[in-house]
């Protein structure tokens, strides 16, 4: 090889290393990047009386692994709210979840239910909301501590849409889609 090309073999292999240096360092989204969307988001009243919901998981190549439907009913005391889930999936197993949400005020909101580890720290800004918590997970007789990072779109006064990325030690591990439905 001459001197242009391993030149040009170096600054391709700096230009390579540069651009995925910088794709790495591109930020997250945050809650504040929606704060002007509409409508807005108001978890009082959307999580308050029955809802339903249709999801999946899909691994981290992107196939469904289950699909589930969700009966929900809310209700709120003040800044307590009780978020009661009965989940039916496509095999047939239930599962129950209870959410015991507290708004914290200025769109910061904290979760606690059986499964969940600690406290899920939630916050919310214009049409969404970003929770984040780590979930006891169930696998095949071995329960795993799984991380959340959980964002729900309100689409309007019926229709909210989730999607939730799951990771292990930073390792994605797949994502749950939900469509909800107020009735």
């Amino acid at each position: 090889m001459n001197r242009l090309s391993k030149r040009l073999t170096v600054f391709a292999a700096v230009l390579t290393l540069g651009t995925a240096v910088l794709a790495g360092c591109a930020s997250a989204p945050t809650p504040a990047d929606y704060a002007a969307e509409k409508p807005v988001l108001d978890l009082k009243t959307y999580f308050n009386g029955e809802m339903l919901a249709h999801g999946l998981f899909t691994d981290r190549s992107g196939k469904v692994v289950r699909r589930f439907t969700v009966q929900m009913t809310g209700s709120w005391e003040g800044k307590q709210g009780t978020l009661d889930e009965r989940f039916t999936y496509s095999d047939g197993k239930t599962e129950r979840r209870v959410w015991k949400l507290t708004d914290e005020g200025n769109g910061r909101w904290t979760g606690r239910a059986g499964d969940v580890v600690g406290v899920a720290e939630g916050q919310a800004a214009g049409n969404a909301l970003n929770w984040r918590y780590t979930l006891s997970l169930p696998v095949d007789g071995k329960v795993y501590e799984v991380q959340f990072d959980d964002w729900m779109y309100l689409m309007d006064d019926k229709v909210m849409l989730n999607k939730a990325v799951m990771s292990k030690f930073g390792f994605r591990l797949g994502e749950v889609t939900l469509s909800f439905y107020k009735k």
